[in-house]
């Protein structure tokens, strides 16, 4: 099962329909998908209390924190992030709700294929799509490309979907995270074998 993360606040706004044609052509390659919304609520963010690392679970007891926590504990096989831009960057509430998911789940969410898509007016795309692609990679995620940046052009409600290359290319990537996630599964595919974690500051 592939998890997609909806960061607007607009339930059924460009962003939707960019995850949803990923969504799409994952169904038709057999994998199953379910789609969480952050929605309009105003989303916590991380306080550094080290909760986590005691429980496995934030402080934070919060209704969409919860259901990636248990769809994630549940084993998903892939993650799909997406969002609107704001600023140049991607929604500060996805970041918020983010920065927990990522901080208390980090091991559960380690070798499983990671993407973001960002949906757009005009400009602040690259920018915004470099943010997210940072949760992955600092958490051992591969990474799965397209034809092109995962980024869909649009401003008012549906015009998303007139953005042909844009729609092409979230096609285009959910047909490379199926194929990621089959080569991924396959009996032989072992884990990397990692080191003792070693951590370095500069502060002595």
């Amino acid at each position: 099962m592939v998890l997609l993360i909806n960061g607007s606040p607009r339930d059924k706004g460009n962003t939707y329909l960019a995850l949803s044609e990923v969504a799409r052509v994952l169904g038709s390659e057999g994998i199953e998908t379910r789609m969480v919304s952050i929605g309009k609520k105003a989303v916590q963010g991380c306080i550094a209390c080290g909760m986590c690392g005691r429980t496995g679970k934030c402080t934070f007891a919060d209704d969409t924190y919860y259901q990636i926590w248990r769809a994630v504990k549940d084993g998903i096989d892939g993650l799909v992030v997406g969002s609107p831009v704001y600023y140049g960057g991607p929604n500060g509430s996805l970041c918020a709700l983010l920065d927990r998911v990522f901080y208390s789940l980090s091991a559960d969410l380690q070798y499983k294929p990671a993407a973001s898509v960002v949906v757009c007016r005009r400009g602040g795309a690259s920018a915004a799509f470099d943010r997210l692609n940072k949760y992955f990679t600092i958490t051992s995620m591969p990474v799965v490309s397209s034809q092109y940046w995962n980024i869909v052009y649009g401003q008012t409600p549906g015009q998303a979907a007139q953005d042909e290359e844009g729609m092409q290319t979230m096609r285009t990537l959910g047909r490379n995270m199926a194929w990621m996630i089959r080569r991924l599964n396959a009996p032989d595919a072992g884990r990397p074998v990692a080191e003792q974690r070693v951590w370095t500051n500069f502060v002595r």
